[in-house]
């Protein structure tokens, strides 16, 4: 248990320069464009998917729940907020970073993320308007953020300590459960597991995705990272994690029907690419 408490202090703290190095720069830039950006995909019109994928892609915070608040105002449209929803890349790109993961791999998963999110929106605001169903509120909605996020409170510095802490405790506690189930149950044991049920692996993996909290993203990244899970299972975890977007887009549109609509969505195209990358055995 020493040992195991020792490991995960060590791993944890050598990412703790890293991590803060990258909130630095994601705030620099949010507070740079981060109107632009809300701009940008309000007056998107058709080509809404592309603009929300490209945008969501990085993780500039509270965008996935600015998108539920454009979504519930009617601004944009039901497949530009899936787009988001499913680039939204959350603690992912600061966990690769922090932990050293290439450029490449980074970009492969970015790049799919943002290729997918783009095909099954376009693919939804396609049947919707097939079926003439879209969103009708005629109000705008006020753009909610995570309360506890202060992005837009004090300085940049204060916004990026208070990112790197937060994550820096999720990433112990995760950490710490990860040792303690791979030295109980063993790593090879565990990674056959997901091996052998990909479906259900993928499901669970997208389950996990959906939870409205950063520790969905960082608890998939860190298995995949770890080899316990396999691409599939990752993409599948890493396309559903929308950060605080769903929980936002519940909160503050009062349709029931096509929030649960939008989340399934979410959730069933998340498992379906999952699947299709185990069958076809790709791997980053």
């Amino acid at each position: 248990m020493i040992d195991i408490i020792l490991d995960t202090l060590l791993d944890t703290v050598k990412l703790i320069p890293f991590l803060f190095v990258t909130y630095l720069l994601m705030e620099l830039i949010e507070h740079k464009t981060g109107e632009k950006a809300k701009a940008a995909i309000s007056k998107a019109g058709s080509f809404g998917p592309v603009i929300g994928s490209l945008l969501g892609a990085f993780p500039q915070c509270g965008f996935s729940a600015s998108a539920s608040g454009l979504y519930a105002g009617g601004v944009v449209s039901a497949g530009t907020l899936i787009a988001v929803f499913l680039a939204t890349s959350d603690e992912m790109l600061p966990v690769c970073i922090s932990e050293h993961v290439s450029a490449g791999v980074i970009a492969k998963i970015l790049i799919n993320k943002v290729v997918l999110g783009i095909l099954i929106g376009f693919t939804v605001d396609i049947v919707l308007k097939i079926l003439k169903k879209d969103n009708s509120k005629k109000d705008i909605h006020s753009l909610c953020q995570n309360d506890d996020c202060h992005c837009e409170e004090g300085s940049v510095l204060r916004s990026a300590l208070h990112h790197t802490l937060h994550i820096t405790v999720f990433i112990f506690i995760i950490v710490f459960v990860m040792n303690l189930i791979i030295g109980f149950v063993g790593e090879e044991r565990l990674g056959r597991a997901f091996v052998n049920i990909p479906v259900v692996g993928c499901a669970v993996s997208a389950l996990i995705g959906l939870i409205p909290n950063c520790a969905a993203s960082v608890v998939i990244t860190e298995l995949y990272l770890q080899g316990i899970i396999s691409t599939g299972c990752m993409m599948s975890g890493l396309l559903a994690g929308s950060g605080l977007g769903l929980l936002i887009l519940f909160r503050i549109n009062k349709n029931l029907r096509q929030n649960a609509a939008i989340l399934l969505t979410v959730y069933f195209s998340s498992v379906l690419i999952g699947i299709i990358f185990e069958v076809l055995k790709i791997s980053f």
